[in-house]
């Protein structure tokens, strides 16, 4: 099958949509389909990081998003027909169209290619967080509906999601989660020397690991930080970094890590806690439990499906701090439940492989292609 993945976002980016399309594509290829991405190009200075793909990847002009330079919007490009009429895809993946994924979209319905749109990023939510009012609310819905009721289906991550998304007049959507690679994630990577380095005094540690913004809400996790014997570290970046670490100075902030030192970490911890309630899914929370960690977040949006309350964590009351000191001294007092909450969150986690996820996916991509392959696209 051939599959163009048009997303907003595609490494160096660290973001869920980023690290969803990069999983995806690597499978397809490996299991003998032809993806292409179609991607905004990276800040200049990360330029100079030569990555080779198993798949084409296609730049297009991007700037900076007002407020968050850090993450590049997409434009509309000639490029993207371009790619699509040099790709002959059978299918377009819109992963989280906003704008270069609007764009996208207009381009596949004028060449006649089916296309499913991904669902990942909250954007009436976000709308809220950064105080653009019921106004911005209500225009962010009305453009996602354009995109995502112009395509064959609509993925959704949670059914928490699937059923705001149905509430607001979007047709035809179906649940597709996120996988977890629970072989990088794993509670065997735990590292003596590295809980030294964070809790020389041998503190319970409990961390965030996620992106640094407005809607994240970590500065929720200050109280934790009086807690006796508890050491806060926070794993990420964004623009929300330096308020923060004003915000929480007894935190420890370790910046943006990637890989296996990313999955030492996880492991190292004693509690997971994720502040933020915007979740479509909370990728975050899937590999700390890989990890074998005790999780503590929001009971909203995606962790409600990934958290079961009383046996693989702690579900809080959306954005109150003292819920989530709470929570984390709770299980700060008791090692036999972060125990047991930690194996049954990995055992739940076992069976959500990204082979499996993607599998899932290439079903969905059939099921909308469902006729025999198209004709030739043409200029």
């Amino acid at each position: 099958m051939r599959v163009a993945i048009i997303t907003e976002s595609f490494p160096p980016d660290v973001n869920g949509v980023a690290h969803t399309v990069l999983r995806v594509a690597e499978l397809l290829a490996s299991y003998g389909h032809h993806p292409l991405v179609v991607a905004p190009h990276p800040p200049r200075a990360k330029r100079e990081e030569k990555t080779s793909y198993s798949f084409p990847v296609v730049r297009v002009p991007a700037v900076p998003l007002p407020g968050y330079p850090g993450f590049r919007l997409g434009l509309p490009s000639p490029r993207v027909r371009a790619a699509l009429v040099r790709h002959q895809p059978d299918v377009v993946h819109l992963a989280s169209p906003v704008f270069l994924g609007a764009h996208g979209a207009a381009v596949a319905r004028r060449l006649s290619l089916p296309a499913v749109a991904v669902y990942q990023t909250d954007l009436p939510s976000y709308a809220r967080a950064y105080h653009l009012g019921r106004a911005g609310q209500a225009f962010a819905w009305r453009w996602l509906r354009g995109i995502h009721n112009g395509a064959a289906r609509t993925l959704a991550p949670s059914t928490v999601t699937a059923t705001g998304l149905l509430g607001q007049g979007i047709d035809n959507v179906w649940l597709w989660g996120r996988g977890v690679d629970t072989r990088r994630f794993d509670p065997a990577k735990r590292s003596q020397d590295l809980r030294t380095q964070l809790a020389p005094g041998g503190e319970l540690i409990a961390g965030y690991v996620g992106r640094l913004a407005t809607e994240k809400r970590v500065e929720l996790l200050a109280g934790i930080t009086a807690l006796d014997g508890i050491r806060l570290v926070i794993v990420g970046a964004g623009p929300a970094d330096a308020m923060l670490r004003q915000h929480l100075p007894d935190a420890i902030f370790l910046g943006e890590r990637r890989g296996e030192e990313l999955a030492a970490i996880y492991a190292s911890l004693d509690v997971f806690v994720h502040s933020g309630p915007y979740e479509t899914f909370g990728q975050t929370l899937q590999e700390a439990a890989a990890s074998g960690l005790p999780v503590v977040a929001p009971a909203a949006g995606g962790p409600l499906d990934l958290v079961a309350d009383g046996v693989t964590g702690y579900l809080v009351p959306p954005s109150d701090p003292g819920a989530f000191t709470a929570a984390v001294a709770r299980l700060a007092a008791d090692p036999a439940t972060r125990a047991a909450f930690g194996a049954a969150g990995r055992r739940k986690v076992l069976g959500r492989s990204w082979p499996t996820l993607t599998e899932e996916l290439l079903g969905h991509y059939s099921q909308v292609l469902g006729t025999p392959k198209r004709a030739k696209v043409t200029t």
